[in-house]
């Protein structure tokens, strides 16, 4: 924005002053715009307990629910805003507009998709430990994609799956197939198709996801310690200069790392017993271990 001078004088030193709406030169007090509007709140608070008790704006839109958060709820219990018992006479308008407002709420095709998909994704979401900030991209992802049409003849569930899928490797914090198809029961291969479907509709230049991306999530299942995360961080990264992990499955290379790193650092969470994850086996972790091990700690032993 341009900064703002006084055409009589030159100088750059505006005052707003909100009490008179008045935008005036400190210079030589020439006014420059009057009936100034305060865009701010009109009561004062002193602490956030009565910021929010005196807000009048409400919540913010929730993708990730039907009606994005902005709707009106009709008492199911019969009861007023008060708490007092509606007369008898009432009821029966009550229990029309409560018909009629669940009604209203599955009009359309696309509002009955996504009473189904909506919940759905909540639960994957929640299963899979996904961010609230990542579910409601999906969420508005999902919802575009309905909108266009692209969730005709595939499944819900491997739809919602897709957007995950997508959202989670954009933010660099990706899920494997393996995960999707577990929560989602349906096959990678629907899931693979769902989500070419959604990349060529839109568009989408999904990044590819890397060893490093995998290391938070499986140290997170592990319950690995902060040491331990960041020194399979280290490990990987050396990995990728040495060029050791070059044509590697990514997930059984970030495995292996967090494991070498909790037995090296000693983190007591991280079991002695390798096991598999999803997307990878326990013997191809074993064998990534192994050169991991070669190559970076005896290196750095020696």
């Amino acid at each position: 924005m341009p900064e703002k001078k006084c055409t009589n004088c030159g100088s750059n030193r505006i005052v707003s002053d909100y009490v008179h709406g008045e935008n005036f030169c400190k210079n030589c007090g020439l006014v420059l715009e009057e009936k100034l509007f305060d865009f701010g709140p009109e009561w004062r608070a002193f602490d956030r307990e009565d910021v929010d008790k005196r807000s009048r704006t409400g919540g913010l839109l929730r993708y990730g629910k039907l009606t994005k958060g902005l709707t009106t709820e009709i008492d199911k219990y019969d009861r007023d805003i008060k708490g007092k018992a509606i007369p008898v006479e009432k009821k029966a308008k009550w229990y029309r507009l409560r018909r009629w407002q669940k009604r209203s709420r599955m009009a359309t095709s696309l509002q009955r998709n996504l009473s189904v998909a909506l919940p759905e994704l909540d639960r994957m979401c929640s299963y899979l430990n996904i961010a609230m900030n990542m579910k409601e991209e999906c969420a508005r992802l999902y919802r575009k994609c309905a909108a266009e049409g692209l969730v005709k003849g595939r499944s819900i569930e491997s739809m919602v799956a897709a957007v995950i899928y997508i959202i989670t490797r954009q933010h660099h914090v990706p899920v494997t197939l393996e995960e999707l198809e577990e929560v989602s029961g349906r096959a990678k291969k629907d899931i693979g198709k769902s989500y070419r479907k959604i990349a060529q509709g839109f568009d989408l230049k999904i990044p590819t996801a890397g060893a490093i991306e995998y290391v938070p999530r499986l140290a997170i299942k592990l319950n690995a310690s902060g040491m331990t995360l960041a020194r399979a961080t280290d490990i990987v990264k050396e990995a990728t200069d040495l060029s050791i992990i070059s044509g590697k499955v990514p997930i059984s290379v970030a495995a292996a790392a967090v494991y070498l790193a909790g037995h090296t650092v000693g983190d007591k969470n991280i079991p002695q017993k390798i096991k598999g994850f999803p997307g990878t086996t326990k013997s191809t972790i074993k064998e990534r271990y192994d050169e991991l091990k070669k190559y970076i700690i005896d290196k750095e032993g020696r």
